[in-house]
């Protein structure tokens, strides 16, 4: 909400897609709180000092959509948009290509296109901590077991072991199934940014991984446009210098190219390995550069 000097916000865009499979918190939060998150979003406009909103929302939330859609009425330059269903439009510079039409410029920042994004469970924060002078203390996450789920609102710092009843699933991921990160004990804490807890055992083991067959499904299916396979190899080699020039840094972590490989190869991985390593060099040559 502060953009660095010489940029200037136009639009704050609130992501509402919720695109990760399994998840519905953001939608059941929409649906309890539509006039609260309608005010919230008031609030960001005025602080980042625009006059254009859009709660960008797929399709799939018909219900959601409605109550936005009439808590918003009486808001000058509040607009609810309806998106189609595709994964992942949540991702923020996909977000913003969308709903403006415009594309963040590689290493750059979203303001470059003046867009300023919030999550909508942000802009309810923001309306109880402006409004009500309420801190962030809980949140809204979907419990999911792979064939049902349930909202709930939990506490932050609340453990794993609480939520799942003692049971010892085979893995619990935090997150959905394509973005989301295993924990390592049911001793975790649930932090502002845990959205689900999924329980589900088909997600607990991977099948074995096989020999590139040189496809071409991961570059097809790459949101950012780079080359999941190439940079993948690049950082399994530590090649740190030719992933940066493959442009490692812009992958969003979505997890499509892991999912769409026949070979089972695990690509994220190695990519999250090296984005780490790329991007800390990266702030090493800045950080000398200022010195």
């Amino acid at each position: 909400l502060s953009p660095p000097p010489g940029s200037k916000a136009e639009i704050v865009i609130i992501n509402a897609a919720e695109c990760e499979p399994c998840l519905s918190c953001d939608d059941m939060l929409m649906r309890e709180n539509p006039r609260q998150i309608v005010k919230g979003v008031e609030l960001l406009m005025r602080a980042a000092g625009v006059d254009r909103a859009v709660i960008a929302i797929e399709n799939n939330k018909p219900e959601a959509i409605a109550a936005l859609t009439e808590a918003s009425s009486s808001v000058p330059g509040l607009e609810v948009m309806t998106m189609q269903v595709k994964y992942p439009q949540g991702g923020e510079k996909q977000l913003i290509e969308a709903v403006i039409g415009k594309e963040v410029p590689s290493g750059g920042l979203p303001i470059a296109t003046g867009a300023i994004v919030q999550n909508v469970a942000t802009a309810y924060a923001v309306y109880r901590a402006v409004v009500l002078d309420e801190p962030l203390m809980d949140r809204v996450l979907t419990l999911h077991d792979g064939e049902t789920g349930r909202n709930l609102r939990v506490a932050l710092g609340t453990i794993l072991a609480t939520l799942v009843d003692g049971k010892e699933p085979e893995k619990i991921i935090l997150g959905g199934p394509m973005m989301g990160r295993t924990a390592s004990t049911l001793q975790t804490p649930m932090i502002k940014g845990t959205s689900g807890i999924l329980l589900d055992s088909r997600y607990a083991h991977r099948r074995p991984a096989e020999n590139c067959i040189r496809c071409g499904k991961c570059v097809e299916v790459c949101p950012m446009g780079l080359e999941p396979f190439l940079i993948s190899t690049l950082s399994r080699l530590h090649e740190w210098d030719d992933a940066e020039e493959q442009k490692i840094a812009n992958c969003i972590e979505c997890g499509s190219c892991s999912y769409i490989c026949p070979a089972s190869r695990p690509l994220v991985d190695y990519i999250r390995l090296g984005k780490a390593k790329v991007m800390a060099a990266m702030r090493a040559r800045a950080a000398a550069k200022k010195a």
